[in-house]
């Protein structure tokens, strides 16, 4: 507490006053008694009978006058009026580091010719000295003192007639107390010896007591295997401690930094926290290994003078084994032993056991002390050392995956150093750990990178395995694998979503609920196998991250859109409808219009496959087509709940579409998505899959048509002045959908869109083109996220009466374009002027 004006925040009086409290809810304890030097010359401790004058030093060394109303060691409480505040407060012991009270005590004067009076004029003065917690010290003189449990109480002299002032410290502020003088000087004093040698012997001691137990451990270093077996052993019985806790244990970095650290490590999960502490420079690598040894127990190997065996070193190949900077050591039980720097980094274990094959069990070694050591291992024992190192270019992959395991490379290399084409084409089993651990982590990648789709194909013959992500709506590549692996790795996936491994001439459809295989990641994967000719699979994969539903105006939404379809999902009921094709957001963009209405006034129900987002106060529902669980009997299910406002995930039958009208007009609101390409094509769509026109016409309320392009990044996007010919160009092909003889867009010019455009997007007068170069935050692709393209059609009068008489698209197009609706194109060429995508972009995803 450096501020002694207030407690801490956390602290209230019931935290600290004890449970056996009184009816008037103070201390049940007896007053305390203040202890007195023990000395004859003062008088005998008694009960504190009123408040007493104090001062309270803090942790941070500040004073401040207070009055001391009580003092219960028993409950480690301190009551005390701090001024200027009213009120006492209860104070731990933890909370302060010294109470003294203000009014002096005097000795007790000997009678005249007492016999005595020698001794009662006995009261030596000695030197103290405290050592705080956080490294300061104070010293002084004291007449006598006395030691508790909780604490001590120091007497300091204030004159030469013996009056003290009294000063308590509780035994959590002190890291030690010393009274009297030191035994070296004494012996100065004595002249046993000099002052020279007595700073020699000070300067050894403290060396002595500054070594940690886990530097002599470091420092003790295993040579022989006998010695290295006991070790593990007895490392195996300890228990588990992380490396942050076990580098906060030992005093190295502190709570505040480590948490900083894992916060950083939640965006950058490749690098290990050990490895991203040193990096930062909070600890040395001497530490980490220190810590290492200490706390987690790891034995520390002279790789230099220990006797590896040849079998152990032929399980693991010199490439794998330089580029990991690990030496192998023992082969004992189908376990291979290993010595490396960082132990705890869980990617460099899980590569060395894909490669071995084995249960790898490390151990400590400095990586200097590694790499000197492999080649000489290698050599002596006879073991091949010219196969491809981590310098040599031959030894990369055939294409960079976007931070890809450590487990990927290694696969590749494996293979691409195999020697024997017959162990080649040994297939793989479906049940092998390596395998096992590879699509764990090919989906936790997938994860932390914001895939969308993992997509993987097979090829024919010993032509490799491919395997791609889709990121932004693009595929890239991530890893190829041999072709051996080839039937092991679907038939893994079919085994993790309940599919049949036997069928594979049929499609077929599953989920995997990934927290069965790791826990930490709550994903949930859609999966499709689709066959493909000569009697081979590929697979599909779409990750379902639970998610928050995004605030309605973080959608990118044009101001006049946002404002329309506030208005249609603020009505009582009716239909709206978020049209487009898979991927463009649709679900994302209803629950953000759920959230703007979600309050506890509402009953809410959403029909979804699958429940890819979720929301407090919204009763969610998954539909099962294979219990014949459907969107249309949800439906029906949910009418007879008393709801106010329905989702319906997807419209796909007339069924369906049926019961969502018939719900709107019946005093709900649903909401629903439908797979169509434009607002106006949807009208048209449901009333072809047989709506009644005068029905459908009352219930809709507003339809909004949408896609998703790549966003300009952030960090590398420029901006130059956009040429005549550019502007030309996007005047062009906004203008182009009005038709050139309808007197509703007479207003419609090159010259008035130009004055809008520069004054809501121009800058200086005039308009910008923008384009994004790349960099490292993009991948060099120039793009980073992406962006909505909206085009919303709001019923009005005359929209209802082209839908009651059954008008055409086009006919629907030009009065929402009247009435001020715009089409995703001309919403994607605003969002390309003000800098967040390009036209490029735009063209690709929209018609017109």
């Amino acid at each position: 507490m450096s501020d002694l004006s207030l407690p801490p925040l956390e602290f209230s009086l019931q935290d600290t006053v004890p449970a056996d409290l009184g009816p008037d809810r103070g201390p049940a304890y007896e007053p305390f008694k203040w202890p007195t030097p023990p000395f004859a010359s003062y008088p005998e401790p008694v009960r504190q009978s009123r408040p007493e004058d104090c001062e309270l030093e803090g942790l941070s060394g500040k004073a401040r006058p207070g009055k001391l109303m009580s003092l219960t060691p028993e409950a480690g409480i301190a009551h005390v009026k701090v001024l200027p505040a009213r009120a006492a407060i209860p104070l731990r012991f933890d909370q302060f580091r010294r109470l003294t009270l203000k009014a002096p005590l005097p000795t007790v004067g000997a009678t005249h010719n007492d016999p005595h009076a020698a001794i009662v004029d006995h009261r030596p003065a000695v030197p103290y000295k405290i050592s705080w917690q956080d490294g300061s010290a104070t010293e002084g003189m004291t007449i006598g003192h006395v030691d508790a449990d909780y604490g001590v109480f120091i007497f300091e002299p204030l004159d030469d007639d013996g009056t003290v002032e009294r000063s308590f410290v509780p035994r959590h502020a002190f890291a030690s107390v010393e009274f009297g003088t030191r035994l070296g000087e004494l012996l100065v004093e004595q002249q046993a010896t000099t002052t020279g040698q007595i700073e020699e012997v000070v300067q050894e001691q403290q060396r002595m007591r500054s070594q940690k137990l886990g530097d002599i451990l470091v420092s003790r270093q295993i040579v022989t295997p006998d010695q290295l077996l006991e070790a593990i052993e007895q490392q195996a019985k300890m228990p588990m401690v992380r490396i942050g806790e076990a580098l906060t244990a030992l005093g190295l970095i502190t709570p505040q930094q480590l948490d900083d650290a894992l916060a950083q490590q939640k965006h950058d999960r490749s690098v290990p926290l050990g490895e991203m502490l040193v990096r930062q420079g909070l600890v040395s690598r001497q530490d980490l290994q220190t810590a290492l040894a200490r706390k987690m127990g790891y034995p520390v190997v002279d790789v230099a003078h220990f006797p590896v065996e040849a079998e152990a070193a032929r399980k693991l190949p010199f490439a794998a084994a330089s580029r990991l900077v690990t030496l192998p050591l023992l082969l004992r039980g189908g376990r291979l032993i290993v010595a490396l720097e960082d132990p705890s980094r869980r990617s460099v274990i899980e590569e060395l056991e894909f490669v071995s094959q084995l249960k790898v069990v490390p151990t400590l070694a400095t990586a200097a002390q590694v790499m000197r050591a492999l080649p000489t291992v290698y050599e002596r024992l006879g073991i091949d050392t010219s196969g491809l190192r981590v310098d040599d270019p031959s030894a990369a992959i055939e294409f960079e995956p976007q931070d890809a395991s450590k487990l990927v490379e290694t696969l590749e290399l494996q293979h691409s150093n195999s020697a024997k084409e017959a162990e080649d084409d040994q297939p793989i089993e479906q049940s092998d750990n390596s395998l096992v651990r590879l699509i764990n982590q090919m989906i936790i990648d997938a994860h932390n990178q914001g895939v969308s789709d993992i997509h993987i194909e097979t090829y024919p013959g010993r032509e490799k395995l491919k395997i791609r992500y889709r990121k932004d709506g693009v595929l890239r590549p991530y890893l190829e694998l041999p072709h051996t692996y080839r039937a092991a790795l679907i038939a893994r996936i079919k085994i993790m979503c309940d599919l049949d491994i036997s069928e594979r001439r049929k499609p077929q459809d599953g989920k995997i609920n990934f927290a069965k295989f790791s826990p930490q990641h709550k994903l949930e994967l859609r999966i499709a196998t689709i066959p493909t000719n000569n009697n081979l699979e590929d697979v599909v994969m779409r990750l379902l991250a639970s998610a928050k539903p995004l605030p309605l105006e973080k959608l990118g939404v044009s101001e006049r859109n946002y404002k329309r379809l506030t208005e249609a999902v603020g009505r009582p009921y009716g239909m709206v409808l978020c049209v487009g094709p898979t991927g463009s957001g649709k679900t994302t963009t209803l629950h953000s219009a759920l959230a703007k209405i979600n309050t506890p006034e509402r009953k809410i129900w959403t029909a979804e496959d699958p429940v890819e987002i979720t929301q407090a106060g919204l009763r969610q529902v998954q539909v099962n087509a294979k219990i014949d669980w459907t969107f249309a009997k949800a439906l029906r299910a949910f009418l007879r709940a008393d709801p106010d406002v329905i989702m319906v995930g997807e419209i796909r039958d007339g069924e369906t579409a049926q019961m969502a009208v018939e719900a709107s007009l019946t005093g709900h609101l649903v909401f629903s998505t439908l797979h169509t390409n434009s607002a106006p094509e949807t009208v048209t769509r449901l009333l072809d899959m047989g709506m009644d026109p005068f029905n459908f016409a009352d219930a809709l309320l507003a339809v909004l048509a949408q896609r998703l392009v790549r966003r300009l990044c952030a960090h590398c996007r420029v901006a130059s002045p956009a040429s005549q010919q550019q502007v030309d160009e996007l005047l062009h092909d906004y203008l182009h959908v009005f038709p050139p003889n309808d007197p509703r867009f007479a207003a419609e010019s090159e010259d008035a869109l130009l004055a809008d455009w520069t004054q809501r997007f121009g800058s200086n007068g005039k308009l910008m083109h923008y384009h994004a170069p790349g960099c490292k935050h993009c991948d060099d692709s120039g793009f980073k996220g992406r962006v909505g393209l909206h085009e919303l059609l709001s019923m009005s009068r005359d929209l209802r009466r082209l839908v009651q008489t059954g008008a055409r698209v086009e006919e629907i197009l030009n009065t929402g374009l009247a009435e001020g609706m715009r089409t995703l194109r001309q919403d994607g060429i605003e969002k390309v002027l003000q800098g967040l995508t390009t036209i490029e972009e735009v063209r690709a995803t929209s018609n017109t």
